[in-house]
C-alpha cells in the first residue's frame, strides 16, 4: 500500500530536532551542578556565546523569554518602563512579563514594516519620562531578526541609529537576538558586530541553530552576576545542565552557516507563491527563514507590502480555513499576529520539501479563493 509523506512543518524554527552529533554529546557530557557554576560543559557554551557576541559573560536559561524576563529585571528598578516596539516579542508573545514580574510598563513605539522604529518617537518618550508624572524609563528593547515584522534583518546601522536616545540617556540598551545568527549570516557579518550596541542580548539556541534546549544571556561580567541570581528566582538553577548545553556548543560551532540554506529555502519558497493567484506577498521582503503572506477570497481586496492595507479596505479573508486545509494536505504553517499565513524553513525542511509544500499551498490558495459557482 503507499504510504502517506510525512507532514512538512513550516509552522515555526522551534519544531527542529537535535542532530546525531548533539544526541551523541548529550549522552557523553561532562556535567556537575551549574548552580555552584560547577558544570563544565555549561562552562564553556557560556564562554564560546560570550565570545561570539563580543561580550565579557553569558548565562545558560532555558528560554528566549526567560532570557528576556532575566535582562528587563536585572536591568530596571521595579516599576521601571520599558520603550519597545509595538510588534516586539517582548510586547506580544510574552505574557506581559515584565509587568508581572517587576511591575513595569511597556511604552510600545510603532514598528515600521522593516522591523525597525523611528529615533524621533523614543526621543519624545524619554523626553516625557523627565516630568514627574511619568514612569521612569529603565530599558530600550530592540529585536533582530524582527519575528513578527517578516523575520526582517535590522543591519548595524540601523541598531546603532534606534538606540543612540539611550545611548545619549546612560539607558542600558537590550537586544532580542532570538535569532540574532540569522541575521548576522544574513548580512555577512559577526553577530558580535550587531551585539555591539546592546548592553545585554539573548540569543535562542533551539530556533535555527536545531539545539533542543535552552538560551543565552550575554553582557558584562557585573550584569551577568545580577542576572543569575535573577534566573535563580525565575526557577532556572537547571543543576546538570551540561547535558543541554552539549547541544548548544555543537549549535555554534556546527548549526550557523547552514542557516544560509534556511534562508535560500525561504526565498524559494516566496518566489513560488508570489506567482499564486489569490496569496498576496513580496518576495523581496523575504530576508532570512520567514515567509509570509495574505490569502485573499474570490474577488477580494489585494494586499500591499507587508500586509499594509490600502485605505479601509477590509482585510482579507482570516486563514484559518487555510491553515487547516494545508494541514489536511501534509503542510503546516501558522498565523502571524496581523492575518498572515507564516511559513517558516529550519534545518528539518529540505529544498525538495519546499517544492512540495510550494505545489500544496498553490492548489489550496486556487481553492479557497476560486469564485463561488453561480446558481
Amino acid at each position: 500500500m503507499p504510504t502517506t509523506p510525512p507532514a512538512i512543518d513550516l509552522r515555526s524554527d522551534t519544531v527542529t530536532l537535535p542532530t546525531p552529533a548533539m544526541r551523541a554529546a548529550m549522552a557523553s557530557a561532562e556535567v556537575g551542578d551549574d548552580v555552584y557554576a560547577e558544570d563544565p560543559t555549561v562552562n564553556r557554551l557560556e564562554a564560546l556565546a560570550a565570545a561570539r557576541l563580543g561580550k565579557e559573560a553569558a548565562l545558560f536559561v532555558a528560554s528566549g523569554t526567560m532570557a528576556n524576563a532575566a535582562a528587563i529585571l536585572t536591568h530596571c528598578r521595579r516599576g521601571d518602563a520599558l520603550v519597545v516596539g509595538d510588534r516586539a516579542h517582548i510586547w506580544e508573545a510574552e505574557v506581559g512579563g515584565a509587568a508581572r514580574l517587576n511591575g513595569s510598563m511597556a511604552l510600545p513605539v510603532p514598528n515600521r514594516p522593516d522591523g525597525t522604529f523611528d529615533p524621533a518617537r523614543v526621543e519624545a518618550l524619554f523626553a516625557a519620562s523627565e516630568d514627574i508624572h511619568a514612569p521612569r524609563i529603565g530599558l530600550l528593547c530592540l529585536e533582530d531578526t524582527h519575528n513578527m515584522c517578516g523575520g526582517r534583518v535590522i543591519d548595524a546601522a540601523h541598531l546603532r541609529e534606534m538606540a543612540a536616545p539611550a545611548r545619549r540617556r546612560g539607558v542600558p540598551v537590550h537586544l532580542d537576538g532570538a535569532r540574532l545568527f540569522n541575521a548576522a549570516v544574513a548580512l555577512g557579518v559577526p553577530a558580535r558586530a550587531l551585539a555591539a550596541e546592546a548592553d545585554s542580548v539573548m540569543f535562542c539556541l533551539s530556533k535555527g541553530l536545531s539545539a533542543p534546549v535552552g538560551s543565552l544571556l550575554c553582557g558584562d561580567r557585573a550584569f551577568i552576576a545580577d542576572a543569575r541570581r535573577v534566573r535563580k528566582v525565575l526557577g532556572g538553577g537547571m543543576r546538570q545542565a551540561g547535558i543541554l548545553a552539549a547541544a548548544g556548543i555543537l549549535g555554534l560551532e556546527e548549526m550557523v552557516d547552514r542557516l544560509a540554506e534556511d534562508h535560500a529555502n525561504a526565498r524559494r519558497l516566496a518566489a513560488r507563491l508570489a506567482a499564486v493567484p489569490g496569496l498576496d506577498l513580496r518576495p523581496d521582503e523575504v530576508e532570512s527563514n520567514f515567509v509570509f503572506f495574505h490569502v485573499r477570497e474570490a474577488d477580494g481586496p489585494k494586499a500591499v507590502s507587508n500586509g499594509e492595507r490600502p485605505g479601509d479596505d477590509p482585510v482579507p479573508a482570516a486563514p484559518a480555513a487555510f491553515i487547516r486545509a494545508a494541514a489536511a494536505a501534509g503542510v503546516l504553517v501558522s498565523e502571524g499576529d496581523d492575518g498572515r499565513v507564516r511559513a517558516a524553513t529550519h534545518s528539518g525542511v529540505t529544498a525538495d520539501d519546499i517544492e512540495r509544500a510550494a505545489n500544496v499551498l498553490a492548489r489550496i490558495a486556487e481553492r479557497h479563493s476560486a469564485p463561488l459557482p453561480t446558481s
